[in-house]
């Protein structure tokens, strides 16, 4: 970078401007102003008193090229806010992280995610949960088909170690994971529901199953 790249470039930073923005006030693209500064083009006398009449417009009192000046340069303002220049996919990441939530997608051990969904954040919230509760998991066997839920589908579900009546869980039951439908029995018991074509039913004990989460909506693909 060249003596007077580098300090057009302190200079715009202190002036709260960007390339583009000097560019436009002296009539020059922002890639001039950019191979200005990295000091891979040179100004001519009149583009260089443009930018100190603007600069100097713009952050105060500051002779650009004055060599006995430069020296006896008074410290720049520190109110001056300095611009940060972020990428375009930043800006927008930011922007909608507030309505838009990033859902992971889990297999039945919900350790690894093997991919992702966007959905919309709603009062704080998806699909009416919890949002930090939120996820994806998918199907990994047809057992519970005559519910409709086949190998390889979707489905939305929220982490809880409660199930609802009648509801649809992915549960550990003597050390395997499986999704099952779950009703309440009297005397503490679970009935744990599968159909893969033919209905299967188990009664067990609470303490004998772990809730994992239930699941709140199906995505087949089509």
């Amino acid at each position: 970078m060249s003596r007077i790249g580098s300090e057009i470039c302190r200079l715009r930073k202190e002036a709260g401007m960007t390339q583009k923005q000097l560019g436009k006030l002296i009539g020059v693209s922002e890639r001039f102003i950019d191979e200005v500064e990295s000091g891979k083009r040179v100004m001519n006398s009149d583009l260089i008193n443009r930018v100190s009449r603007v600069l100097r417009q713009e952050a105060g009192k500051l002779d650009l090229f004055d060599e006995t000046e430069i020296r006896s340069r008074p410290e720049p303002d520190k109110t001056v806010k300095k611009v940060i220049e972020k990428p375009v996919r930043e800006i927008w990441t930011e922007a909608l992280a507030g309505v838009i939530m990033t859902v992971p997608v889990y297999g039945y051990d919900l350790e690894k995610t093997t991919a992702s969904k966007q959905l919309p954040i709603i009062d704080n919230k998806v699909e009416g949960c919890p949002k930090d509760k939120v996820i994806y998991i998918r199907a990994e066997d047809d057992s519970m088909s005559g519910f409709r839920i086949m190998k390889g589908d979707l489905a939305l579900a929220v982490r809880t170690s409660e199930a609802e009546k009648d509801s649809v869980c992915l549960v550990e039951y003597k050390g395997a994971r499986l999704i099952r439908q779950i009703k309440r029995l009297d005397q503490g018991k679970l009935l744990l529901v599968g159909n893969s074509g033919r209905l299967t039913t188990e009664a067990v004990s609470k303490n004998e199953v772990r809730i994992l989460a239930r699941l709140i909506r199906l995505e087949i693909d089509l």
